[in-house]
């Protein structure tokens, strides 16, 4: 998915970089992108990824080899020791940076020099990374970093302005016109007013998946559980075909239980609160990612939900 937003300014001539939009799983090809690459806020792929590190990450750093010039990111990983010498590497635990564009800094901008491309995850952490990279590692509004970390963590409450973003974004997260006038808005400082219409338009839009969210919400089926850390575990099969702002629904799942349990169609989620302490990577010994939250296969539903304490899944009628 790329977007070509090379744009001149005319106050400062500063040709923009080419963007493309990615997620851990679901990378570019490396031969398709232009110059020096910057890749940002991507986790390196786990086992929990089809075909993982070996098959989706490693093959595109090899690809890209010596046009990549950084790759900045915040999850966990057991292989960030392995690329520690490499200083276009800049890696850290989620722990670490609740959110990506902290690490975006001007000395590290400075340092790279001048790139081509850069490469960002589709949320609101990836495009703000991209657009303060742009910015030369400067915020892209008073309080945007912060806004980032409350998005990407859940906890705290973001800016109205970082509320904005945040909805139509996950209103529209694959619409790859929108994600490029967001990270446009974001560099600019906001400088465009006109621009927040197509913003607002987009995240008008979460308001009938937030209410069907809701709806869903009510079938959670909530299991005590005995000798773990936590007590509860919120479990919800929804059905196949049903829209609704999956952030919104493994939140209410949350205040639930201690740990939300999404199944859809092939896939099912594992979210806890950022501060639960709860590392669903040792627990279920997965290579990467973040801590407390996780997307498995649906077919091991039963194989978590026993590791997570819940004794007879079966009894649930989730199969």
């Amino acid at each position: 998915m790329t977007r070509d937003l090379k744009r001149y300014s005319h106050r400062t001539m500063v040709v923009w970089p080419e963007l493309s939009f990615a997620t851990p799983r679901k990378l570019p090809k490396a031969r398709e992108l232009k110059g020096r690459v910057v890749v940002l806020d991507i986790a390196f792929a786990s086992e929990s990824s089809s075909g993982g590190f070996a098959k989706i990450t490693k093959p595109f750093i090899e690809g890209l080899g010596d046009r990549l010039a950084a790759w900045v990111d915040h999850h966990d990983h057991d292989l960030h020791p392995k690329y520690a010498s490499d200083s276009r590497f800049v890696l850290a635990t989620k722990a670490q940076h609740g959110a990506c564009p902290e690490m975006v800094t001007p000395e590290l901008v400075a340092r790279i020099g001048t790139i081509d491309t850069i490469v960002c995850h589709t949320d609101f952490d990836g495009l703000c990374s991209a657009a303060k990279w742009i910015n030369g590692g400067h915020e892209t509004y008073p309080g945007s970093d912060d806004d980032a970390r409350a998005i990407d963590t859940r906890i705290g409450t973001p800016s109205a302005t970082g509320q904005r973003f945040d909805r139509a974004i996950r209103a529209r997260p694959r619409d790859v016109a929108l994600l490029g006038l967001l990270v446009r808005h974001l560099a600019t400082k906001l400088a465009d007013p006109s621009l927040w219409k197509a913003v607002d338009d987009a995240g008008a839009g979460l308001i009938a998946l937030e209410t069907s969210a809701k709806e869903h919400a009510r079938d959670y089926q909530v299991v005590p559980v005995k000798s773990r850390p936590w007590q509860s575990i919120a479990v919800l099969k929804v059905p196949v075909g049903s829209n609704y702002d999956r952030t919104l629904l493994l939140l209410l799942g949350q205040q639930k239980a201690d740990i939300a349990v999404l199944i859809d169609r092939d896939n099912m989620t594992l979210a806890a609160p950022f501060d639960s302490k709860i590392n669903f990577l040792s627990l279920l010994s997965i290579s990467g990612g973040m801590p407390t939250l996780v997307s498995l296969p649906a077919h091991r539903l039963s194989e978590i939900l026993i590791t997570l304490g819940i004794e007879s899944p079966r009894t649930l009628g989730l199969t």
